[in-house]
């Protein structure tokens, strides 16, 4: 049942012992003050339906040590000591002197009543409410985004690593695989570590990779996977995936002969490791590497608060910046039913997400994306024109083809003899176009980009949304747990803690459940 705090202060209450050594404006004091308007009872209630058993940890206690231990990048087992002997936490939590705190698991526990409840980001609400109520973003109609990449929380695995640990674990969690993996002939999976083999021999290493694809094959092969639980048919379906991901045929085989090699090529949304299969590659840039996941936030860039955020894999179509974007914005419930000028960098430059703010009457501030050239210092896109009426497009050498209905356009024949086609394309077939959906928008986006007052806006407010990121990741560029919901979930608390500490930056002050920025 729901524990609640009754509002009787402890005889050693370190609250009204020393809190007023707490630094004004801080968020140690500040939760001393308002947690329990900021966090109330009420607001928690459904996550205890039944009203019996053992009394929890009163929701106010618990939230606020969430919103600590996400500012202080701290472990539940770190958190729990900071609780016990740090007396600014005991202040801002309402615990006396004397008093130790609950056991680490706890957090774990309310975590996961969170996640499994219809609201699951309801302390980022209960912050973005004192927003609100203060008027911090009252007036301000300019929103920027962006992303970052975020270290997983693993190793990554090579392929023998991971085949080797996913067969151990068909073998631990499938009913009767346990036999089977002992009875396979390709390595001893009781042995712990790699196998000993001359791994600087291509031959060796092609070898072991053969017998443990086979075993793997060997293995799949004798599991019904309609007959098992959604979690075993998980853990099958990934042994399925690394054996097939990172592999292909020897040379001279077609892959009915057991004979297999490292794939000289990396699977699109390759999972990196077995133990947090959501883990994928990325790149900060060009040579920077990082595997990971994606973090994504909207601001308002004079305050510099997070309006909304979002951590997503770092790999495939629906998580690039432009689609997780357009969902961020349309989930940003600070704008309201208003419109908002939208500013991002080319990343957000397509075609789609200009479409989706143009039609929810927001105005994209975005750097346009780079245009393509088939010649350095060639023709772009934006060199020919496109006639929407009557469905053609022209060259610069005045030579006007067809838009087909799935927007290909072919000048074929005409290029050989152009005097042009050296600025404009390469291929002896001429030159093929394919129209974008939203090209018309798109050009139209690129023309006004170049506007003075366009630039002005844009070069003044859009790096705004660095600083954020800065504060966001301060301590906190390696996520600290597996996969994408319970991370999410920590990027949104996290974004929670830093709204409210930069809300004390601003000046939140609060009475009787009034908040106002001094």
């Amino acid at each position: 049942m729901q524990g609640r705090d009754d509002g009787q202060r402890q005889l050693l209450d370190v609250d009204a012992l020393a809190g007023h050594m707490l630094p004004a404006g801080s968020v140690f004091r500040f939760l001393a003050e308002h947690r329990h308007e900021l966090f109330p009872d009420d607001a928690f209630a459904d996550l205890f339906a039944s009203g019996r058993g053992r009394p929890s940890t009163p929701a106010d206690v618990i939230a606020s040590v969430m919103v600590l231990q996400t500012l202080h990048n701290l472990s539940d087992r770190e958190t729990a000591e900071a609780l016990t002997f740090d007396l600014r936490w005991k202040a801002a939590c309402g615990f006396g002197l004397d008093q130790g705190a609950f056991h680490p698991t706890v957090l774990t526990y309310w975590r996961r009543r969170l996640a499994e409840s219809d609201r699951p980001h309801r302390i980022f609400e209960a912050v973005r409410e004192v927003i609100a109520g203060s008027g911090a973003l009252s007036g301000r109609r300019r929103r920027a985004i962006d992303s970052t990449i975020l270290e997983d929380a693993v190793a990554r695995q090579d392929t023998v690593t991971q085949l080797i640990a996913q067969i151990r674990r068909v073998g631990r969690e499938i009913p009767g695989a346990d036999l089977v993996v002992a009875g396979l002939a390709g390595h001893d999976y009781a042995k712990p570590g790699k196998p000993d083999i001359a791994w600087d021999d291509k031959g060796a290493r092609d070898d072991l990779v053969s017998r443990l694809v086979t075993d793997a094959l060997v293995l799949l092969s004798t599991i019904d996977a309609e007959s098992l639980e959604e979690a075993q048919q998980e853990t099958v379906a990934l042994l399925a995936l690394v054996a097939g991901q990172d592999v292909e045929p020897a040379e001279g085989s077609d892959g009915t002969d057991g004979r297999w090699r490292i794939a000289r090529k990396v699977a699109p949304d390759r999972v990196i490791s077995t133990v947090d299969p959501e883990a994928r590659h990325a790149h900060k840039s060009r040579q920077k590497k990082i595997d990971g996941f994606k973090s994504h936030i909207v601001i308002e860039p004079e305050t510099g608060l997070v309006t909304a955020a979002a951590l997503t894999k770092a790999a495939g179509p629906d998580n690039s910046d432009a689609a997780r974007g357009a969902e961020l914005i349309a989930a940003d419930t600070s704008i309201g039913n208003g419109q908002v000028d939208v500013l991002g960098d080319s990343a957000y430059g397509s075609g789609d997400l200009l479409a989706a703010l143009t039609a929810a009457g927001h105005a994209p501030i975005i750097k346009p994306m780079p245009l393509g050239r088939a010649v350095p210092d060639g023709f772009t896109v934006d060199d020919f024109t496109i006639d929407d009426a009557a469905n053609t497009v022209t060259c610069p050498a005045k030579i006007t083809r067809p838009i087909s209905a799935k927007g290909r356009a072919s000048f074929g024949s005409a290029c050989p003899s152009c005097p042009l086609m050296e600025q404009c394309t390469t291929a002896k077939t001429g030159r093929k176009m394919l129209i974008h959906p939203h090209d018309r928008l798109r050009r139209e986006h690129r023309a006004k980009a170049t506007d003075p007052e366009f630039l002005a806006d844009y070069r003044q407010h859009r790096p705004m949304v660095e600083r954020s990121i800065a504060w966001m990741t301060r301590g906190a560029r390696r996520v600290p747990y597996r996969g994408v919901t319970k991370n999410n979930a920590w990027w949104i608390t996290h974004a929670a803690a830093i709204n409210l500490k930069r809300l004390l930056n601003l000046g939140l002050t609060g009475r009787n459940g009034t908040w106002a920025l001094g």
